[in-house]
């Protein structure tokens, strides 16, 4: 058996194998004990009751219940991975109805094995409050069990419906396990994080046990979506499709939510949503109801899913909206400034609507290219570190991807999933002379940086220079241990910034064109370093294959730089050449697709 042989299964068939034995189940030591409480026991005899009732019902319907995941063992009785508290609530209800029964007329019934407790099944042919004080296990077996008792009290004229509607109109998705899967692993990936049902899982239920007379094959339908469903929820599992669509962190499990709430606020049930914790599931629990309606609405899902798909596929959106949605554009909006328009209308609309986020908010397309360049320019030369912290972030980030369109043979794509997963700073790329280090642990820290570099780049004609500063560095660590003197490290500090040129201008630009884009753990270490150093370390982090920004990286090799024949300073030149390849880059992104809206 493999991964795609699930099936739907009614309840009597588990209850005997094909000789007529009682099939066996096995609840194992890595799964806690019977935690339902009486609340839930109920829900699932009221949901199979009212089924029973349900007018002129077709006869392919029936009611499905949540995936029962199991194992099997090579000569022993199925593993059960996932779904043991609504096997054993089954097989208390079957028990109960076998007791109304003369011996004669009582069903073979499947036995429930758990490896933690031996005597379950002597304790379920006598259950006693004694038995149930003994321990945890055995405590909400016997409420279960008093329960069931007391709902069919005043039921008497329902069993046999009922008793008729959970044996055969009553099934179960079944998932064996792979012969080579480890069941402990599969356990682990199903139960981490468990927590109450969410709207998605709630949603789910309805369209896999909603009436649509409408569907002669409702079985076939119904295990169709099944299958649909995860492989939606497995597509949107992946992190680099996820984190295009969303800044959700947190959200690990039961991402495919995110389809019905793009759904409901098509519908406009945005209000809705925000008043009721279970807003969604509540509007899909009325539509739901109507015939015919259950297809239709699972469509609606998968063609949302599509366009959805359609922006990741192609490189030119998957930026381009990636970057809107990572500034806090919902994505409700986008699906309707994508609706009756032409795919290069819908990207303009986009880039308009970027402009307006990033750069003025008069209307991208009454600018001409000269206007467009000075209004570019304009906006960068405004922006200062510390007080537009913010929008230099955006405006880096936005170049980043610019540069990524710049070349349509390229198939770079950026890694949404890396940058959302970590965290950024704006760094200044040639450090603040006025942030230099004050305390003797960060002097001491800086010192070895630059040593560090000095060391590794002993340079032919500057041999004998470097040779005396490594003396000096040495013999600075070496005298601090007795005494620190901050003249000295002045001294020694203005000594290296000649060395590596980075003293001949004052004050530090705080532009974005002395600004890059840089991960905090990088920022910390080397918050102060001079060039050449974060040069060397940005350079070591970027071939091992730890994600850096294409033009953070671009700006360490000097790839904007008019000549790049010294690589241990960055020069006003440098910077000048920077800041015009970001406005270049940017005036070409907002440029692009020129089509007005017809």
């Amino acid at each position: 058996m493999n991964h795609s042989d699930l099936c739907l299964k009614p309840i009597n068939e588990l209850l005997t194998d094909e000789h007529g034995n009682p099939i066996q189940f096995r609840i194992p030591a890595y799964q806690r004990g019977y935690r339902w409480k009486p609340l839930q026991v109920t829900q699932l005899l009221e949901d199979i009751c009212e089924f029973s009732q349900r007018r002129n019902p077709q006869p392919e319907e029936f009611y499905c219940l949540q995936p029962l995941v199991i194992k099997a063992t090579e000569h022993g009785p199925f593993e059960v991975v996932d779904g043991q508290q609504r096997l054993t609530t089954l097989l208390l209800i079957l028990r109960h109805f076998n007791e109304r029964q003369t011996e004669r007329y009582r069903q073979k019934l499947f036995t429930l094995d758990y490896e933690t407790r031996p005597q379950l099944l002597a304790f379920l042919d006598d259950p006693s409050e004694d038995g149930a004080n003994s321990n945890v296990d055995y405590f909400y077996l016997f409420n279960a069990i008093n329960t069931i008792e007391d709902w069919f009290i005043n039921r008497a004229q329902e069993v046999d419906e009922i008793k008729l509607t959970l044996l055969n109109k009553t099934r179960v998705i079944w998932f064996e396990l792979a012969a080579q899967d480890n069941a402990v692993d599969a356990f682990t990936r199903l139960n981490v994080g468990k927590i109450a049902l969410t709207d998605d899982e709630l949603i789910r239920a309805l369209f896999l046990k909603a009436d649509d007379a409408s569907q002669p094959q409702t079985a076939i339908r119904q295990f169709q979506i099944a299958h649909e469903w995860d492989q939606l929820e497995k597509a949107l599992q992946a992190d680099e499709f996820w984190y295009f669509l969303s800044n959700q962190q947190g959200r690990a499990q039961n991402r495919i939510g995110l389809l019905f709430e793009l759904v409901a606020k098509s519908d406009g049930l945005d209000d809705e949503m925000e008043q009721d914790e279970h807003g969604i599931f509540h509007a899909y629990s009325r539509k739901l109801k109507v015939s015919g309606a259950t297809s239709k609405e699972w469509l609606r899902i998968k063609q949302t899913f599509m366009m959805l798909e359609e922006w990741f596929e192609d490189r030119t959106l998957y930026h381009i909206v990636g970057f809107l949605i990572h500034q806090g554009m919902d994505v409700a909006n986008i699906c309707k400034l994508s609706l009756q328009t032409t795919k290069s209308a819908f990207e303009r609309k986009l880039r308009r609507e970027i402009f307006a986020r990033t750069i003025s908010d008069e209307d991208l397309d009454s600018f001409t290219p000269e206007t467009l360049r000075m209004c570019v320019s304009e906006r960068l030369e405004e922006l200062e570190y510390g007080r537009h912290s913010s929008s230099i972030r955006s405006l880096l980030l936005l170049f980043n991807l610019a540069t990524l369109l710049d070349s349509p043979r390229s198939n770079l794509r950026f890694q949404f999933d890396s940058f959302k997963n970590g965290e950024w700073d704006i760094e200044h790329v040639r450090s603040i002379a006025s942030s230099r280090p004050m305390r003797l642990h960060d002097q001491v820290s800086w010192l070895n940086l630059c040593a560090g570099y000095l060391e590794a780049h002993k340079l032919e004609d500057q041999v004998a220079q470097i040779k005396q500063l490594l003396k000096s560095i040495h013999a600075f660590i070496e005298q601090s241990k007795k005494a620190h003197s901050d003249q000295a490290f002045e001294a020694l500090y203005t000594k290296l910034l000649a060395f590596f040129q980075e003293n001949d201008e004052a004050p530090t630009d705080h532009g974005i064109c002395n600004l890059t884009l840089l991960d905090k753990g990088t920022n910390r270490s080397y918050k102060n370093a001079v060039f050449a150093v974060k040069r060397k370390a940005l350079l070591a982090l970027d071939q091992s294959g730890i994600f850096v920004p294409l033009c953070t990286r671009n700006v360490f090799l000097k790839c904007y730089s008019p000549q790049a024949d010294n690589v241990m300073f960055w020069s006003k030149d440098d910077r000048e050449a920077y800041q015009a390849e970001i406005t270049r880059a940017l005036e070409g992104f907002f440029s692009a697709t020129q089509e007005i809206t017809p």
